[in-house]
């Protein structure tokens, strides 16, 4: 039987406090109850740290600000041009050992984490892992969207999640960003998108995207042609699809938080895509 799809505690969006608190009383719960890095899925493989950034947007004159996803649109000329992304990168073993030290000092946003005293006595080592991969995701998010640490609170992390077609682990980490108003985008990043949550919530906004792929990558898609799960994300003129591995992020975050489950795949309607030549590489 499939799970029910309906969301719980939708009260929360209207109640920013509220939500903060559920979220990270929820992600405390599954730290604790899952394995963060499981050696399967970690062991030789390169780390990466993402953030799944929360945040009050106006999304249009009048309206009042709602929680939204700020996402990255990846720009033409990295790979996986056009999709939908959290900020993040590889961890650098020179650098982010020291950033991580700087997330120990009090008022780091790592320290004001209400649960973190508790879980480095409890899990000194996993903690150590997570103080890193946060460090890694604050720089990579500051390097491509100039977001400032000092405005960030930490709400916690999510499982690894391993990519399809890169050899790569992505750890995610929940931050909320408050009082900044403008972004600046490093040439990685085309632009911001924003999703309400209450958006991410309808179920009618989930489809099955068909994507066909040129000859040279049949063999990394495993055939022409593949469907994946997939939201589409209508914003003005523009419509965008999030699938892959941040539509893994973002399911589990909703799973966990609202107990939301997307519909089957076989209960959507079909949406074709070609991918761009330039994908795996992007454009010199």
């Amino acid at each position: 039987m499939e799970k029910n799809t309906k969301p719980m505690n939708m009260s929360l969006l209207d109640d920013p406090a509220s939500l903060r608190a559920h979220v990270l009383r929820v992600l405390h719960t599954h730290c604790c109850d899952e394995i963060l890095f499981p050696a399967h899925l970690c062991k030789g493989i390169i780390s990466s740290s993402v953030l799944l950034i929360l945040g009050m947007e106006s999304l249009e004159n009048g309206h009042a600000p709602e929680t939204c996803v700020i996402l990255n649109k990846r720009s033409q000329l990295v790979p996986q041009p056009g999709d939908l992304c959290c900020p993040g990168g590889t961890v650098e073993k020179t650098l982010d050992p020291y950033l991580a030290r700087l997330l120990m000092l009090p008022g780091s946003p790592l320290v004001r984490w209400p649960h973190w005293g508790e879980f480095r006595k409890r899990e000194p080592q996993t903690a150590r892992l997570v103080s890193l991969l946060f460090a890694a995701g604050l720089r990579e998010s500051w390097e491509e969207m100039r977001l400032n640490p000092l405005r960030t609170r930490f709400l916690g992390p999510l499982p690894a999640q391993k990519l399809l077609l890169f050899k790569r682990i992505i750890h995610p980490m929940v931050v909320w960003v408050h009082k900044q108003n403008r972004f600046t985008l490093s040439w990685e990043v085309e632009r911001l998108v924003h999703i309400p949550l209450r958006s991410l919530l309808d179920s009618e906004r989930y489809v099955r995207y068909r994507l066909y792929v040129p000859e040279h990558l049949e063999r990394k898609f495993h055939g022409k042609s593949n469907d994946y799960p997939c939201f589409v994300h209508l914003e003005g003129q523009e419509k965008e699809l999030l699938w892959g591995v941040t539509y893994n992020i973002l399911t589990y975050f909703l799973d966990k938080v609202f107990g939301f489950v997307p519909p089957s795949m076989d209960r959507v309607p079909v949406v074709p895509g070609t991918l761009d030549e330039c994908y795996m590489n992007g454009r010199s």
